[in-house]
């Protein structure tokens, strides 16, 4: 299985193999969780409770930033938990309502949803997420109802996109938070800047730095094997391989992704020579 789709800040898409196929966000869905929490409470009042700092570790470790009392980053899942927390609403169909209508701006199409199959076998195998949870409500770090925060982060992880849809997501990123082919507004505009910089150090677990190193652009990865990018002003690009490397990243996925950034010079550093395209 494999999909690949790049979406310009013009509107105009290319797409190759199964690009219509749809799979789960996993962690790719922390991104957009962030981005809503950042809205909900500031880039204060969110750093106050996640850090932005790479932890070097798998993205299910229990290991916590002990200076200030936080996870590492909202890119791991001790980071997501605690954002899927500072989303706002009465209840968690309140909250998980808001993350999908805006999983739905971001990606231009009002047919984006929970996959009630995907959420059902989320919570069966959980275990070690609700004790992560456990433990950082015990220690401070969360508040709230435990479950209904799981069930806002498994919620989340369970919507399905295709790479078509993913695409469009990245590149209303790339785009300053607005969708370029339906012109909403996704997120306000001061916090792009703050997820795409996360995306760029934290977005692809502990393999964040090779892929710093190797390709060099913004991106989030998912155990179902998506991995989407934003490059501001320029593109938005999801592939989908479900085949993963021991970080848990689509192994074509990373692989095509660094071809792209060597053959049309995407690279943060990039000379302007290198680059095939603005």
């Amino acid at each position: 299985m494999f999909g690949l789709t790049g979406v310009h800040v013009s509107g105009v898409r290319v797409s190759f193999g199964e690009s219509e196929e749809r799979f789960p966000l996993q962690s790719i869905s922390k991104v957009f969780t962030y981005a809503l929490a950042l809205e909900d409470n500031g880039r204060a009042g969110t750093q106050a409770r996640v850090g932005v700092e790479p932890s070097g570790d798998p993205y299910n470790a229990v290991t916590f930033d002990e200076a200030h009392h936080r996870p590492h980053n909202p890119m791991i899942n001790s980071g997501a938990l605690v954002a899927s927390a500072l989303v706002n609403g009465g209840d968690r169909e309140e909250r998980v309502a808001r993350l999908v209508e805006r999983a739905r701006v971001f990606a231009g199409d009002p047919t984006v949803d929970v996959d009630a199959t995907v959420l059902e076998d989320q919570l069966r195998h959980t275990d070690h997420n609700l004790g992560l949870a456990y433990l950082m409500r015990a220690a401070g770090m969360l508040d709230g109802d435990v479950e209904d925060t799981l069930v806002v982060y498994l919620s989340a992880c369970s919507i399905t996109v295709s790479t078509d849809q993913l695409a469009l997501m990245g590149a209303t990123l790339a785009n300053g938070g607005v969708n370029p082919v339906t012109g909403s507004r996704a997120m306000p505009a001061p916090y792009v800047r703050d997820v795409i910089s996360v995306m760029l150090t934290c977005g692809m677990y502990d393999g964040a730095g090779q892929w710093f190193h190797d390709v060099g652009i913004p991106a989030k990865s998912g155990v179902s094997g998506g991995i989407v990018a934003a490059i501001p002003e320029r593109i938005g690009i999801a592939v989908y391989s479900p085949g993963l490397d021991a970080h848990g990243n689509s192994v074509r996925g990373v692989n095509i992704c660094r071809d792209l950034s060597d053959h049309y010079g995407l690279h943060v550093f990039a000379g302007p020579d290198q680059r095939a395209f603005s």
